[in-house]
């Protein structure tokens, strides 16, 4: 049946993306900052090529990949799924998790979502009437050579009626400018059959962007301005030595009498033989401040007896009591290193309760949460003793200067950065309640 419904695609893209939807290019990399709409004026192009083989009475599919399989729920099969409804045709489709899939009921025609975390098996399923594969967060792959073994699979599948499968990227670009995929798109835009395309806020000229978006970013921009050209510029402002602004930590003798605590969020990074265990007491108050109300830390360096994973437990569980007993206020989350299951299962053992083991992600990743929440300027710490040792190691806390120019992931010196790591889970772990999933 043909879709006939008007829709007036120019209320819905940005005229800063007419190119990406005229060009007839093969290949399309678009790049930019938060809230530039990048990903939407994909996920509308996609439903759009498709809905035109429908209307010929014709199946298409087109293939959607994320590097990790997880993540695709909450965002390319909504994204997709918002397309169709912008082009009134959502009800002519079903939905399925277990495959991730959404299929035209009449024609077959199927978007497909995989991670290329589950390769082997994308590799494998031979969908054909391919017209157009989307990598979402293309950054997160390690390599364009990851790129390279996927498409050759699905041009082999091309819809015997297109004059190519076509591809699209997605990205905000890394901060570090030797970043692979900054040099790939960066070389590529030499290349005749590719379209290197950039965006941020800015060229929004439809409002999409709301005034409760733009005052957030204006708080970014006021506080740290090399974080705003990155976050919703989309400019690789480069990674620098040290990894936090420190003037963003901000000290308070006592808690705010303005403002009160609505929940206390426990964080540890576990430590092993030679190594250190950080347990940080974050409060979380009712105008979003996230507070360092205490810190725990043992290191059995210079040690002769190094506490046994029994010892560490009861630790954790009096340091628990004390932050309780002193502030009267909800635990609502007790997160650990999900790489550390020795004392995870000692507590269990001991106390009967379970931590939560944090799904870390990559290291750059995490601390993007934490400069996030830094740069809204809602982090502040108890000027206490017991934290003197959190923003000892946080000034310390430096990339690794061989990693950044070598096009690799980026990585951190890995000394004195228990209290670093223990922050990045503990925000990882509670990103809704601290106000930075959305």
């Amino acid at each position: 049946m043909t879709m006939t419904k008007v829709v007036r695609i120019q209320k819905e893209i940005n005229p800063h993306f007419r190119q990406v939807w005229k060009t007839r290019k093969p290949y399309n990399i678009l790049k930019g900052g938060r809230n530039s709409f990048k990903s939407s004026v994909i996920a509308l192009l996609l439903a759009f090529m498709m809905i035109q083989y429908i209307n010929q009475g014709q199946k298409a599919n087109i293939v959607v990949i994320r590097k990790v399989g997880n993540t695709l729920r909450d965002s390319v099969f909504l994204k997709i799924q918002w397309a169709l409804s912008k082009f009134h045709v959502r009800k002519n489709f079903d939905s399925t998790v277990s495959p991730f899939k959404i299929t035209h009921k009449t024609t077959g025609s199927t978007f497909y979502f995989y991670g290329q975390d589950d390769f082997q098996k994308l590799k494998s399923n031979d969908i054909n009437d391919v017209i157009a594969v989307w990598y979402e967060e293309a950054a997160e792959f390690k390599s364009a050579e990851e790129f390279d073994q996927t498409n050759v699979t699905f041009m082999r599948q091309k819809h015997p009626l297109a004059d190519m499968v076509r591809f699209f990227w997605s990205y905000n670009p890394p901060k570090n400018p030797y970043a692979w995929i900054n040099e790939w798109a960066e070389k590529m835009k030499s290349e005749s059959d590719y379209l290197v395309h950039s965006s941020s806020y800015l060229d929004d000229t439809l409002g999409f962007v709301t005034e409760q978006m733009l005052a957030e970013i204006e708080r970014i921009k006021r506080n740290d301005y090399d974080y705003y050209r990155y976050l919703y510029l989309g400019e690789a402002v480069g990674l620098g030595t040290n990894v936090y602004n420190m003037d963003l930590f901000q000290p308070l003798r006592e808690l705010p009498d303005d403002d009160y605590l609505i929940g206390i969020y426990f964080a540890t990074d576990s430590g092993h033989q030679v190594s250190a265990t950080a347990i940080l007491a974050l409060g979380l108050t009712v105008r979003q401040k996230v507070i360092l109300l205490d810190t725990h830390y043992y290191s059995p360096a210079g040690r002769v007896k190094k506490k046994a994973p029994s010892e560490l437990s009861k630790d954790m569980f009096e340091f628990y009591k004390r932050v309780y007993d002193k502030y009267k206020v909800t635990i609502v989350q007790k997160t650990i290193d999900s790489a550390e299951g020795g004392l995870r299962n000692q507590y269990e053992l001991d106390y009967g309760e379970r931590l939560h083991p944090v799904a870390k992600k990559t290291k750059e990743a995490m601390i993007d949460f934490v400069h996030i929440l830094l740069a809204q300027g809602r982090f502040y710490y108890l000027d206490i003793p017991d934290n003197e040792i959190f923003i000892s190691e946080h000034k310390q806390y430096a990339w690794d200067e061989k990693t950044i120019q070598s096009g690799r992931v980026p990585e951190v010196i890995k000394e004195n950065d228990h209290t670093c790591d223990a922050l990045q889970y503990g925000i990882l772990d509670n990103l809704r309640d601290f106000g930075l999933k959305y």
